[in-house]
């Protein structure tokens, strides 16, 4: 096999991926035996004029005996090489086990260290405090139409975690093996195979329910146990550390080892483990709005008169800026294309956005989060002092959008101007059940807001239009990750001096997706697995 990097196509290209790799090796098309793609990318740079790309890598499989001579030929070009042969994992015998490992949270990172104990024997039981994915759906979707906001069922928690209502977004900064792991799972419950090669790969909220749904039914299959209503409530520590989980103050469940997965809304589960004496250390995270525009603009900004072509996929953007006189950064965030804004309430009397989309991302609407960095400087330095300041803005944010969980929303003319109340928006408002025209500067830091006013004309700078006088922000945007970390061992992931406790995923403080957070269960994990095994 082949690898060929850096094949750069023109987008409406349409020769065949078989007769472009033959022409790459100079070889004829009949020699070609088969084409994997690796990788695609979309490269909308136009240097020099030249068209829109796409940027593959390339497996080529070859008839006959010509794959060395090849090579051989093609020897210095650097975007031709020996194609990796995948190495397969060193099995893992199934540990002998006294009781059952306990997975708190059915999030990303719970999901994939339950799935990783099935496929290994060790038929977990899973604690989830939210409902199903079905059931979940209906909660959220009666909230949004302005019914009552269910606790434990919500945008945040429940089935799948809070990556379930999102855009869906596979994309992570990581870089480690075990991402191909998720990926296959993911495909072999229902995601689609393009997610195994685009640059940058999405599911959409509407498929990630039937992919949750697959991947619980998998792990019951495997011998493990699911269930949902269950919030853990308590945890019992010995001198040898976990001895037992109490659910729902009622049901106490004897346990030597337990993966928290909680998730970075799960407060009141903070509190009670940092009563129990578990470490834990504020850490730095980052707040503000949602924006919105019309997504043919983005489309317009990134493509130029290739817009709405058949064959791009929808523009995203990635902004980012430094305040020349503080250092604080702000950027872009969650950036949902063809998407809403939602109401990501998991609190009574809060205000709370997100974004999430479809699939196919078809709403015409783009909205991203404009975060700004926040440090413990700003918040102090109690462990959860973070969140407090979290919980204070959503309850000023409530309180601003007329205390029925409207919204505040505030155009961004205004917004620069120091004014509020114009309704001249760019594009209709997505966030449901409705918003309130509102000054959002009396929702939000002074760090903030100022923060926001010198990024805002940088990023028009960059996308010219995108602080238009007419664009919505809604506020508030507060859970992009964990205010706080439980802090563990770098190898063997256990909590610091509480032996059988396994904190993991975003809720731990150590991802930051649904990516990341489902490789830190898979690794978490493995590494029980592994310390457990006898060889």
């Amino acid at each position: 096999m082949i690898c060929i990097r850096n094949l750069a196509v023109p987008f409406t290209e349409r020769t065949s991926l078989e007769d472009l790799a033959a022409k790459r090796l100079m070889l004829p098309p009949q020699q070609i035996a088969g084409v994997v793609i690796v990788r695609k990318a979309v490269d909308a740079r136009r240097y020099h004029g030249a068209p829109i790309q796409f940027v593959y890598i390339l497996d080529v499989k070859l008839e006959g005996k010509v794959e060395k001579k090849v090579l051989q030929k093609l020897r210095r070009d650097r975007n031709v090489e020996e194609a990796p042969v995948p190495q397969a994992p060193a099995p893992i015998p199934a540990p002998h086990l006294e009781r059952r490992p306990v997975v708190v949270g059915f999030g990303p990172a719970g999901m994939f260290a339950a799935l990783t104990l099935a496929r290994h024997g060790c038929e977990p039981l899973v604690l989830e405090r939210g409902n199903d994915v079905d059931t979940r759906h209906e909660d959220i979707e009666r909230f949004w139409r302005g019914g009552a906001l269910n606790p434990q069922s919500n945008v945040q928690f429940g089935e799948g975690g809070a990556g379930t209502f999102s855009d869906g977004k596979l994309t992570t900064r990581i870089n480690d093996a075990h991402m191909k792991d998720v990926i296959e799972a993911f495909v072999a419950a229902g995601a689609p195979e393009e997610i195994r090669y685009l640059h940058k790969p999405h599911i959409g909220t509407d498929i990630l329910r039937e992919v949750v749904r697959n991947i619980r039914k998998e792990i019951i299959r495997l011998g493990g146990t699911v269930r949902f209503g269950a919030q853990v409530t308590d945890v019992e520590l010995g001198e040898e550390g976990v001895e037992a989980v109490i659910v729902n103050d009622e049901e106490r469940i004897e346990a030597d080892v337990v993966f928290f997965g909680i998730g970075h809304s799960a407060r009141d589960t903070y509190r009670m483990l940092l009563s129990r004496g578990v470490a834990m250390e504020a850490k730095p995270f980052a707040m503000g709005v949602r924006i919105e525009h019309p997504q043919e603009f983005i489309d317009r900004a990134q493509y130029g008169e290739d817009a709405g072509h058949p064959l791009l996929p929808v523009a995203d953007y990635a902004l980012t800026y430094k305040d020349p006189a503080t250092g604080r950064g702000a950027y872009s965030f969650c950036m949902c294309p063809g998407g809403y804004v939602v109401a990501a309430a998991s609190e009574k009397e809060r205000v709370v956005t997100n974004g999430m989309s479809n699939y196919r991302r078809d709403s015409g609407i783009a909205n991203s989060a404009l975060l700004v960095q926040v440090a413990p400087a700003d918040f102090g330095q109690e462990v959860l002092s973070g969140m407090a300041l979290q919980q204070e803005l959503e309850g000023l944010a409530f309180a601003l959008g007329g205390r029925d969980y409207f919204a505040p929303v505030q155009t961004v003319g205004d917004f620069l101007a120091g004014r509020s109340g114009s309704t001249d928006f760019l594009t209709k408002p997505t966030y449901a059940p409705g918003v309130r025209a509102a000054d959002l500067h009396r929702c939000l830091p002074d760090f903030i807001t100022k923060t926001l006013t010198g990024a805002l004309p940088y990023f028009d700078r960059k996308i010219p239009g995108f602080a238009d006088a007419g664009a919505v922000m809604t506020g508030v945007e507060t859970r992009s990750s964990a205010p706080c970390r439980i802090r563990r061992d770098r190898e063997t992931f256990v909590a610091e001096a509480t032996p059988g406790l396994y904190p993991m995923g975003e809720g731990a403080g150590y991802a930051g997706g649904i990516m990341s957070a489902a490789v830190d269960g898979m690794k978490a994990a493995l590494a029980f697995l592994h310390q457990n095994v006898q060889y």
